[in-house]
């Protein structure tokens, strides 16, 4: 009896000091987050969908240097919850307004052996998921603080299906494994060594966004969103426990960040439904963002281009000048080098692109290759790459300006930086100043190699704050930008909307000259990739077989048909499109070309008809301002008939809807080239079937009849 009364003593003087658990519901009470300290202190949540757990409870905190971590030992002081429901117009986006609406609970928890320091944990519940992240208000007790681990945590109820990417502080650009989350591992994941920087985390380490399915049917994306003075968020699989835990890209000293009072870190977001169309319409991450910080947004214009770079994929041409090396940038008079003839951005052939882009409607010319500095340009770490003001000799800025505009085509200026990025800050003001003069409003940087500062990483809070400052510097000087090497997007292109693109993944150039992509990588993108924004996949190629060009591109080709090129326009989100292939190609397919002619780049309604990753995708959307729609629909290796209701067309129009299709015996492997084009009159009541060849897919455009 003394045993008994023993026991309940303790349990009723551990239930005097765990607080109760505070639970709240999305708008639509689909979803339910519980948030409780443990009976040590400890900071844990609970989110569930209907009645499927989607997170088990799992603890959050985080650690810092040469003091108590926010971790345990905490009581609450204040618990806040709220409603937010709003609507808000991106400037360009997928879709002509959004709605931001949830549910936000903010506890305040103290930890009295700290000297009273208090933390302040964030939730907003939306019906298509979570965002949470960790606040420092200022206090007495913590000013200047340096964060040496994040422990936040993930414990899934089951060994989900995973769509996933090796954990790596510099790149993005490996192939995605489809496993069990048990058999997520270094070995497990498909080998890349065609990618030259690599710093992979460990073998049991993923990239987000990670894409998840568990076997009733949930789908669950594990991301973050308004990534600012943080290093980049991976993720740390426990496979015997289906737990995942946070892991921050260190720096040079194996700190995480640094922060000063009052601070906050990332939202750190859960997005879960039970149809894969509802994640790729969830708008959540966006939500989860800053509004816009500029007030005059007029001359940011999604558009169309082309441009001097295809070409050095497939070794036709060449970035550099000469084939001169010992490159020193200050020292070099280029004028005297003795050109290999190889030059791609030469005087002659940028204005050939632009003559295409002019006559065909495009808006833009992208030219790599054409400022002094590439000829050792890779791999050397080293300091002073390039100035991104001095041309080669046979790149003749001023007469390129002037005939650009006689064809009412802007040039896209080129900023690689060779990975050498405290050069490109100190060079960054007289570059802008440089375009400005010269007629560039737009500009695509590149962080290909390591990164100087030496020791510092792609993912890393200084490298996350250089591109955060690209984007303001680009926006005061009216510029926008196409960030390729960057860390993976978190929705701050709706902060600043200048912020057009990124690459932050594995593009199109890959099937020119590596392995390639397989068939299903478009359609596992959207699902990992795009959840943070928009990506400059630069697609169109139409001239699938690479082997004309020379000789190393011997079996070498594009790992899709013609038609699916078609495709990823629309299913691929980007408000700045490349045409990527070359002028000549796009002559000899000149009906198929009609298609990027006519296909739109900013929207007014994005609708998902169809999709499941890895497996295919259909999407379809309305123009800006236009009663005209486009869809794009995908597949992987298989073939697939693709049924298509056109009930989203306005009720009571004709339309005509022309058909860019996989060719009868079409094969992304055997005969990636064959298409064919059909027109046929439809309604909203009218209903399509796409058959997609393997590998393939179809594009469509439908335009109101008179």
């Amino acid at each position: 009896m003394k045993y008994r009364f023993s026991i309940l003593l303790v349990a009723a003087t551990l239930l005097r000091f765990v607080a109760p658990a505070q639970t709240i519901h999305s708008p639509s009470r689909k979803l339910a987050l519980t948030f409780q300290l443990s009976p040590a202190g400890e900071p844990t949540y609970e989110l569930k969908y209907g009645a499927r757990t989607v997170v088990r409870p799992s603890r959050l905190a985080v650690l810092l240097q040469d003091q108590p971590g926010f971790d345990k030992g905490f009581t609450i002081a204040n618990v806040d919850s709220s409603r937010h429901d709003d609507t808000w117009a991106p400037v360009w986006g997928e879709v002509k307004q959004i709605r931001n609406h949830y549910q936000e609970l903010a506890v305040t928890v103290q930890q009295a052996a700290a000297q009273n320091r208090q933390l302040v944990l964030r939730f907003r519940l939306f019906d298509d998921g979570v965002g949470f992240r960790y606040e420092f208000p200022e206090q007495a007790n913590l000013k200047y603080f340096t964060v040496s681990d994040e422990k936040t945590e993930f414990n899934l109820p089951a060994d989900h299906r995973a769509f996933w990417m090796r954990g790596d502080y510099d790149t993005n650009e490996y192939l995605y494994s489809t496993t069990k989350l048990s058999e997520v591992s270094a070995a497990a994941a498909k080998p890349t060594p065609e990618i030259a920087t690599q710093t992979p985390i460990g073998p049991n380490a993923v990239q987000t966004p990670l894409m998840l399915k568990s076997a009733d049917g949930l789908y669950v994306n594990i991301h973050e969103a308004a990534l600012v003075n943080y290093p980049a968020m991976a993720l740390l699989v426990n496979g015997a426990t289906h737990g995942l835990t946070s892991q921050l890209c260190p720096d040079a000293t194996g700190a995480k960040a640094y922060l000063q009072a009052p601070a906050h870190t990332p939202w750190r977001t859960i997005v879960v439904a039970d149809n894969a169309p509802a994640i790729l319409a969830s708008k959540l991450i966006l939500n989860l963002n800053e509004p816009s910080k500029l007030t005059d947004t007029g001359w940011i214009k999604p558009q169309k281009y082309v441009g001097v770079w295809w070409e050095m994929q497939i070794n036709k041409g060449t970035w550099s000048y000469s084939d001169a090396n010992n490159i020193k940038l200050a020292d070099t008079d280029f004028s005297k080098l003795k050109p290999h003839g190889r030059h791609a951005a030469n005087t002659a052939n940028v204005k050939r692109y632009i003559d295409f882009a002019g006559k065909n409607g495009l808006q833009g010319v992208l030219v790599e290759g054409w400022n002094v500095g590439w000829e050792d340009w890779f791999g050397n770490w080293k300091e002073e790459v390039f100035d991104f003001v001095t041309p080669y000799p046979d790149f003749d800025v001023t007469e390129l300006q002037r005939y650009a505009a006689s064809k009412n085509v802007k040039l896209i200026m080129h900023h690689e930086n060779s990975g050498s990025v405290t050069n490109y800050e100190r060079r960054m003001e007289p570059a802008y100043r440089f375009m400005r003069e010269h007629g560039y409003d737009a500009v695509k940087t590149g962080y290909v190699g390591r990164i100087i500062p030496r020791g510092e990483h792609h993912d890393g809070q200084w490298m996350v704050n250089h591109y955060v400052r690209v984007a303001q510097k680009t926006a005061e000087n009216h510029l926008m930008v196409d960030m390729h090497e960057p860390v993976r997007p978190t929705g701050l292109h709706r902060t600043y909307p200048n912020w057009l693109a990124n690459e932050a993944a594995r593009g199109n150039e890959f099937n020119a000259w590596s392995a390639g992509n397989s068939p299903e990588h478009e359609t596992i993108l959207p699902f990992t990739r795009l959840m943070g924004g928009p990506m400059d996949y630069t697609p169109g190629i139409f001239q699938i077989k690479l082997d004309q060009y020379a000789p190393q591109n011997k079996g070498k080709q594009v790992h899709t048909t013609l038609a699916k090129q078609l495709a990823l326009y629309v299913t691929m989100y980007s408000p700045l499109q490349m045409a990527a292939d070359l002028p000549e190609n796009y002559a000899k397919f000149d009906d198929a070309f009609q298609f990027i002619r006519d296909v739109a780049v900013d929207w007014d309604d994005t609708r998902i008809l169809a999709a499941e990753p890895g497996d295919y995708l259909t999407t379809v959307r309305q123009a800006k301002g236009k009663d005209e729609w486009y869809l794009g629909s995908i597949t992987d290796e298989n073939a697939r008939q693709q049924p298509v209701k056109l009930d989203f067309l306005t009720p009571g129009r004709r339309y005509t809807a022309t058909i860019y299709a996989d060719g009868k015996d079409a094969d992304w492997a055997k005969n990636p080239m064959a298409y064919r084009i059909t027109r046929q009159v439809v309604t909203n009541r009218s209903a399509l079937t796409l058959r997609l060849a393997p590998g393939g897919g179809a594009a469509v455009s439908f335009k109101p009849l008179p």
